[in-house]
């Protein structure tokens, strides 16, 4: 659990969601490439977000959630993550991407009929409404959304939700500076920033990109999540990017009544200072706004004027 303390002009945030992406489990256990160790870096990722003590009200994987489609890469994800979930109390939404298969997913996640329908649906967040795409497109690594998924999707959106909504998707909808991703795109944007006018969508989650990336799409916040898997080392020239096996993170999403945030959470273990703890938080909350301001903003020297 959480502990909230609200020391500036916001309250606490009224939603926190985790956000994950790119997984890429193989069957087996195998290593990605024979390089990364994909089941390794996802449970050191679950082991990071349970030390944030966050309570989410949700985890969203958005997509490449298994490497080759394989039908025991999406079990051993279920085993892994579904009991995480439970044991926070919150739901999992489970994103299709590229490198996804449908029918494996839709039977092996979601206990669904095996067929290539587009993965997706809606879930009440307390008031918060969640809403996943599917970008994929059977055979292709690029992204799309037929007219079919874009009129569902408006239909969704015809009421507003009392906190507004997310939209989870793999191929986000914005540009990027690595010229591989250019073929890969998410595609016919403009319709879905058609879909999207004038509704109540607050911010955009996605994947696929492998690094953490930020912009807006039709006035629309856009957060990319790196992968836990690997990601792409992004210190070189774009042309040539590729993968490392460093830098996995994760995202805390959190939701206030006038604004959406994007923490970027390294899943690394460095020596940490232990300076700010529950204890000093507690001393804090004990002051007055102006007793804090005086006790922790002051600069050593200066009186007040």
């Amino acid at each position: 659990m959480s502990e909230h303390f609200a020391f500036g002009s916001h309250d606490p945030a009224s939603h926190v969601i985790v956000h994950i992406s790119d997984p890429h489990l193989l069957a087996d256990g195998a290593r990605l490439g024979e390089r990364y160790d994909v089941d390794g870096t996802l449970a050191r990722t679950l082991d990071a977000v349970r030390a944030t003590r966050s309570d989410p009200k949700a985890i969203v994987v958005t997509g490449d959630l298994a490497d080759l489609g394989e039908p025991d890469a999406y079990r051993r994800l279920r085993a892994a993550v579904e009991p995480f979930a439970d044991d926070l109390g919150c739901p999992v939404v489970w994103v299709a991407g590229n490198h996804d298969e449908r029918p494996a997913l839709r039977r092996h996640l979601l206990d669904l009929e095996p067929t290539e329908q587009p993965v997706t649906g809606v879930w009440d967040l307390d008031g918060l409404r969640l809403i996943a795409l599917d970008t994929s497109v059977p055979g292709w690594h690029h992204g799309d959304l037929d007219e079919a998924q874009l009129a569902w999707l408006r239909e969704q959106l015809s009421e507003p939700a009392p906190h507004g909504t997310i939209l989870a998707m793999h191929h986000p909808p914005l540009p990027s500076h690595i010229p591989l991703f250019d073929i890969l795109e998410l595609r016919n944007q403009h319709l879905l920033a058609e879909a999207v006018a004038g509704a109540d969508v607050r911010a955009i989650l996605a994947g696929h990109l492998h690094y953490s990336s930020h912009g807006l799409f039709a006035g629309i916040p856009v957060s990319v999540a790196s992968a836990t898997c690997y990601t792409m080392n992004v210190a070189r020239p774009a042309v040539e990017v590729n993968g490392m096996d460093a830098a996995q993170s994760f995202q805390l999403v959190h939701v206030y009544p006038d604004t959406v945030t994007h923490t970027v959470v390294p899943v690394v273990e460095a020596p940490t200072g232990d300076f700010f703890t529950r204890e000093w938080a507690e001393r804090m909350a004990s002051l007055t706004p102006e007793q804090r301001l005086d006790v922790f903003s002051r600069k050593p020297g200066w009186e007040a004027s």
